[in-house]
């Protein structure tokens, strides 16, 4: 990982959006009493930032995102570092898989980036995680976080392909 000035500055603000986008304007829905589903998308950010800037440096947003993301707004549970491990891949992932891809990007090759990644992530891990942290059944908690991944894997999709365009088309220009 080449990290300068600039690539800092961009982790750095990729960063605090995920926090904001997670902690402030993410919403908490309780299932089976505790709440185990959060709809936000705060995940957008780390995903560009590991395709923009490269796996580790994706990895270091996600993590980074998790721990200030807790300093700010807890929601009421303790620090568990499952999530920052979880947060670190959803990083880390799409960087592996498109880094070295990132000017010539298909719709088809986000798609499946992201849906693999929030399988991974969002769905095996953090219900994982939620099932320790809370002793609810894993089968109790999976639907509904299934049900919210099928919403937002076209809104992720979208998001990312959109605004990774947006930043091959800047780079080209200056």
């Amino acid at each position: 990982m080449h990290l300068n000035t600039r690539t800092a500055a961009n982790l750095s603000l990729l960063t605090a959006i995920s926090v904001v986008l997670t902690r402030i304007f993410g919403v908490v829905l309780p299932i089976a009493g505790v709440g185990a589903l959060r709809l936000s998308f705060g995940e957008i950010p780390l995903i560009l930032a590991g395709i923009l800037f490269g796996p580790w440096a994706g990895a270091l947003a996600g993590l980074a995102s998790d721990l200030v993301g807790y300093l700010v707004n807890a929601h009421g549970g303790a620090f568990f570092p499952g999530f920052a491990f979880s947060a670190a891949l959803t990083g880390l992932l799409p960087g592996l898989l498109l880094h070295n891809r990132r000017a010539a990007l298909q719709w088809w090759q986000v798609g499946s980036t992201v849906f693999l990644t929030d399988l991974v992530t969002g769905v095996f891990l953090n219900t994982l995680w939620l099932t320790i942290l809370y002793g609810q059944g894993f089968f109790v908690i999976l639907p509904a976080r299934l049900g919210a991944r099928l919403v937002t894997l076209p809104v992720y999709t979208i998001t990312v392909f959109l605004l990774n365009r947006a930043y091959q088309a800047y780079l080209k220009s200056r």
